[in-house]
């Protein structure tokens, strides 16, 4: 089965970052640039934070706050789950499940490798078991 550490070799291990300092609008118009749905929020080399499309929609949208004088320290998720390069996708799918959380940075070593998202596990998952039926049609055929 898959890992996260083989997903980020599919997806790509670009991290995306922002300082907590930046206004939530940078951070907006970097996940739009960019077309993912998190940014890992960094002072320097540390992670502190991350800042999703989620923590918008409920703590400015909803709170008639303004993205342009909002710093993304103010709304960040400051308890990031993460997981390590060898965790298997489906454990990647229970975290997400059991955490409620929809992008999970990979960590070695104290250091962010890469992020993957809820889809990104989906579509591991759907491929995986895509192959597993593959090979048990196979197996069948070649028994009759």
């Amino acid at each position: 089965m898959k890992t996260a550490r083989d997903l980020l070799r599919e997806k790509g291990t670009e991290v995306y970052r922002i300082s907590p300092d930046a206004t939530v609008y940078d951070a907006l118009q970097k996940m739009a640039g960019k077309d993912v749905g998190a940014l890992i929020v960094f002072e320097g080399e540390q992670m502190v934070g991350l800042i999703s499309e989620r923590d918008y929609a409920r703590k400015i949208v909803l709170k008639n706050r303004f993205s342009r004088e909002t710093p993304v320290a103010e709304i960040m998720s400051r308890e990031v789950v993460t997981v390590s390069p060898d965790k298997n996708i489906e454990e990647c799918m229970e975290v997400i499940a059991s955490q409620r959380v929809h992008h999970l940075p990979v960590v070695e070593d104290n250091r962010v490798i890469g992020i993957i998202s809820i889809g990104d596990i989906v579509k591991g998952i759907i491929a995986h078991k895509e192959y597993v039926i593959e090979q048990l049609e196979q197996f069948i055929r070649g028994r009759h």
